[in-house]
């Protein structure tokens, strides 16, 4: 079978890199373009040691007319507000893309400009672009054209929250998600925050009531249940490399154990090939999905206090990012979704 020729544009940034090496051991594709803030020649097996003999590529600044001349499908993994750029060129060739960035998930065009503050570039697109969570959108990803990949905090929280919100176990009014991160979910950047000296035997809250993944999360959560939705949404800074925790506080609607709603997860992600749901009361840890595409979740019912507990734990690098673009890379491509992996 001839491979799909694909590019990655930001291939350095911690997502980049994770594409690259995801790729790299691809079956069904060449990778045939990177791009990178480099000012100087170099090769991407030179920038990741780890690559020398899968892959031999040159990396340099980005070229539109390079990248569209060497590819089928592109994906951009560039900062917030610059993908929007770029992407209506590709799209414009005929080039499938996937963008990691939030510029395409966020169909409210106040709502994008209130939390990235610069007006969107590109409405027209924006129209047409699939948000890019599998479990509930894999047919129209399938057809689709432009992907918007979805940001890491809300790939665990909606996962999460999904099946009780079907099976009609959740009060939507009160939900509440306590999420903690790595420090590779702010990427690969200088900033003395998220200096070693500084995160290193810390833990902290931060962007409380204002955090740019709240309105995704919202938008989602309230499409799927057709309800608007508002969460009460904390994130933490964990000083670890990788991986999201995300544990959910929701009252219930009605009486339920914890074996009911752990029937009902089972029965919703049962054909799902990155959804694992623990049985017994059983909670996920980070350590069990690092380095992985799978988001792990456990569940406890207080039927005293008539309250859920979901915890759900990802990779926020690969199911959170990285990962879950390559799953849609495959989807779109009519691949099996776990090649690659």
């Amino acid at each position: 079978m001839k491979k799909l020729r694909v590019g990655i544009v930001g291939a350095t940034g911690y997502t980049g890199e994770e594409i690259v090496r995801i790729l790299s051991k691809h079956p069904h594709v060449e990778i045939t373009y990177v791009s990178g803030k480099e000012d100087r020649e170099i090769r991407i097996q030179e920038i990741f040691p780890y690559l020398s003999g899968r892959l031999d590529l040159e990396c340099k600044a980005f070229s539109q007319e390079e990248a569209t001349e060497k590819t089928d499908l592109v994906f951009l993994s560039l900062p917030h507000t610059v993908s929007m750029q770029a992407a209506p060129l590709f799209l414009k060739a005929g080039k499938k893309v996937i963008d990691v960035s939030a510029d395409y998930r966020l169909k409210d065009l106040a709502v994008y400009e209130k939390f990235y503050k610069v007006e969107h570039k590109d409405p027209a697109n924006l129209k047409h672009a699939i948000y890019g969570l599998p479990e509930i959108n894999r047919e129209k990803i399938r057809k689709a054209s432009l992907v918007a990949n979805p940001g890491c905090y809300p790939t665990g929280a909606i996962l999460g929250l999904l099946p009780g919100i079907k099976g009609g176990f959740f009060d939507l009014d009160r939900i509440c998600i306590d999420a903690k991160s790595g420090v590779t979910g702010a990427g690969r950047k200088a900033e003395k925050s998220l200096n070693f000296s500084e995160v290193n035997e810390s833990f902290k809250a931060y962007k409380l009531f204002e955090h740019q993944h709240v309105p995704e999360i919202d938008q989602e959560l309230s499409r799927f249940s057709k309800k608007e939705v508002s969460v009460v949404f904390v994130p933490h800074l964990l000083p670890i490399n990788r991986g999201i925790l995300s544990t959910m506080y929701i009252p219930l609607k009605k009486k339920t154990t914890t074996q009911d709603l752990c029937t009902a997860y089972q029965k919703f992600y049962k054909n799902e090939p990155f959804v694992k749901v623990y049985g017994g009361g059983r909670l996920p840890e980070l350590k069990h999905v690092a380095h992985t595409n799978f988001c792990d979740i456990g569940l406890k019912v207080n039927e005293a206090k008539s309250l859920a507990v979901v915890v759900a734990a990802i990779d926020n690098l690969t199911k959170g990012a990285a990962g879950q673009a390559v799953q849609n890379m495959n989807i779109m491509s009519g691949f099996d979704e776990r090649e690659g992996f």
